[in-house]
């Protein structure tokens, strides 16, 4: 079926219950960022293949909505669909809760799949919607009946991170919830998010692409700690580990019932931006929901000392990868074909070349010319183009080591370059070295930092359309929170200071449609730098160790700090990489990173 078709049978199963709006999220039963395959009913129905995006489906109107990053490849995918597109966050655009809020008739009854949306989201639903007492109804997977060769829910096994590589035992990070919960005076903990789980019991799984998590809930109590998934996923082995740690393993679909066998009285501590709709219904009367940001995510969000260390590892190893595989384009261009899928293939080939390479942390992105334009753009063999001398191609890539999680882009200047480009890509630059160079003070968030990555562009009359850095995990999700760089702030921000161990990226952009795109992105690890008389103050240390490409660098436009930034981190790079480079690849790594 293509779309038009999928969708007129979902409004045939919409119209059977009397239901006159479906939604259709990205998520999978966790909220996770990227889903397994079973999960892709909005990309089944739709034909849109970006990570965010929810679908909406009345009788007569469609419509999604994505952020800034998916603008272009939206549009394109969702041409002749039917499907109206929703540029969340422009002017002019409604949320789809003030979108239901205008469109649905009084006593109208909206419909999900309830394990696919928040308790946050349907209350924002409530609210906007008020007015025209509309019921929700989350108990019917509409699209499961429409998608005849849906694929199989996965069951990947599951394996362990040792010790050695965590730097605390499950038993430890276990007590260090319970402190928590009881701050809050919770006696039960739901904890929803697969890279929480992951997380806290030192396991890790294959359940969704590039993201080593596994299916899975918990349930912890001061008493009991109880892991729901999926039995065939764990070895003897890893049972017997996590009985030793003292947790408990159920079915995967036994949540449910935890939840609503927990006694009036009783407070379960839960993250509402989380924890699905259907598992929140299922709390019984009488005992008390309390609504906080999930304690995990912060602890996970700080890395040990010897997490910060194996990173720095990891990011060696992938910083010998990525500059070999630049050296091996600008050498190779213009001398054999090669494409943009070619190029990602054979950037692999160099991180498969180290040891401990896991795979990579996400799809590739491997975007020349006007494809780099496109935030988040994936070659297919209907796209993929071959890459000339001439022109910027940019490069987001990223890899899983035994020693972490890396993400770095870099943009190549392939030969001749316009003024243009020149330029853009210097401006840019010179927003990452200022964000990099950030002395601030403990306590300070994210969003009073994204100003240092964008004021080089908003000076020219610039701007990109997403936010300047994402917490990264450790051998976990590319993209964690709660830390971050972004200027937007609304009513679900919540400012989070940013801490020792915490892991970000800085990432400023520029993007024009039709021509080029720039992103120059540097991973950096928050530490805690001089103490004095006004406090304890913070700075960001680089992970990434890849050269910047000098050739496309417009020197008249760079200040003497900004050429001292440049050149400071060149010379670092050039002495950590350069032990593991000889003959012409070292003769280049000399002069990629020779100061301006």
């Amino acid at each position: 079926m293509n779309t038009m078709e999928k969708l007129k049978a979902l409004r045939e199963q919409m119209q059977r219950r009397k239901i006159a709006a479906y939604i259709v999220p990205t998520d999978d039963f966790h909220g996770s960022e990227y889903v397994g395959d079973y999960f892709k009913a909005r990309e089944y129905l739709s034909g849109f293949t970006g990570s965010a995006g929810t679908l909406l489906v009345m009788q007569r109107r469609a419509a999604l909505w994505t952020d800034g990053r998916y603008f272009l490849q939206a549009e394109d995918q969702l041409a002749g669909s039917g499907i109206e597109l929703m540029k969340s966050g422009q002017p002019e655009v409604p949320t789809l809760a003030a979108f239901l809020g205008e469109e649905l008739a009084v006593g109208d009854v909206v419909g999900f799949d309830g394990r696919t949306v928040t308790g946050a989201f349907v209350k924002e639903l409530e609210e906007s919607t008020a007015k025209k007492q509309v019921t929700f109804r989350g108990d019917k997977d509409l699209v499961d009946r429409v998608w005849e060769d849906r694929p199989v829910m996965s069951a990947e096994p599951v394996w362990q991170v040792e010790i050695s590589y965590a730097g605390l035992s499950r038993e430890e990070k276990l007590k260090k919830v319970r402190q928590e919960m009881e701050k809050e005076g919770a006696d039960a903990y739901l904890v929803t998010a697969l890279d929480e789980t992951a997380w806290l019991l030192n396991l890790r799984g294959g359940d969704i692409r590039h993201t080593p998590v596994f299916l899975s809930y918990m349930f912890i109590t001061q008493k009991r700690a109880i892991l729901c998934a999926q039995g065939s996923a764990f070895s003897e082995e890893i049972r017997s580990v996590l009985k030793q740690a003292g947790v408990t393993l159920l079915p995967y679909e036994s949540i449910e019932e935890l939840v609503a066998s927990l006694p009036a009285g009783q407070r379960i501590l839960v993250d509402e931006r989380k924890v699905n709709y259907r598992l929140l219904q299922a709390v019984s009367k009488g005992v008390e929901t309390v609504n906080r940001q999930s304690p995990i995510e912060l602890l996970k969000a700080v890395k040990t000392p010897r997490e910060m260390e194996l990173i720095r590892e990891a990011h060696v190893k992938d910083g010998v990868a990525v500059t070999r595989f630049i050296y091996w384009l600008k050498s190779h261009i213009g001398q054999e074909k090669i494409t943009e899928m070619t190029a990602a293939d054979k950037l692999e080939e160099f991180r498969a070349a180290q040891e401990g390479y896991l795979g990579p942390s996400f799809d590739p992105i491997i975007a020349y010319g006007a494809h780099g334009a496109i935030v988040h753009y994936a070659a297919t063999r209907q796209t993929d183009m071959e890459l000339q001398p001439k022109g910027l191609c940019l490069a987001d890539t990223g890899g899983h080591y035994g020693e972490g999680t890396t993400d770095v882009t870099r943009t190549i200047a392939l030969g001749e370059l316009t003024a243009e480009e020149r330029s853009s890509f210097t401006v840019v630059l010179k927003g990452h070295l200022r964000l990099g160079a950030a002395r601030f003070a403990k306590g300070v968030c994210g969003q009073n930092l994204d100003v240092l990555a964008r004021m080089p562009l908003w000076e020219n009359g610039m701007d990109y359309n997403h936010g300047t850095g994402h917490g990264v995990g450790y051998l976990l999700s590319v993209h964690e929170g709660p830390q971050n760089f972004r200027w937007r702030i609304d009513k679900n921000t919540t400012c989070v200071p940013l801490e020792e161990g915490m892991v970000i990226s800085n990432e400023p952009g520029l993007y024009v449609t039709g021509h080029f795109g720039i992103r120059h992105e540097n991973l950096v690890l928050v530490r805690e730098g001089e103490k004095n008389d006004y406090g304890q103050f913070m700075y960001l240390e680089p992970l990434t160790m890849v050269p910047f490409d000098r050739e496309a660098v417009d020197i008249n436009l760079m200040s003497a700090e900004e050429k001292v930034l440049l050149n400071d981190y060149h010379a670092k790079v050039y002495e950590t990489l350069s032990p593991y480079f000889s003959g012409e690849e070292l003769a280049w790594l000399e002069e990629a990173t020779a100061a301006l």
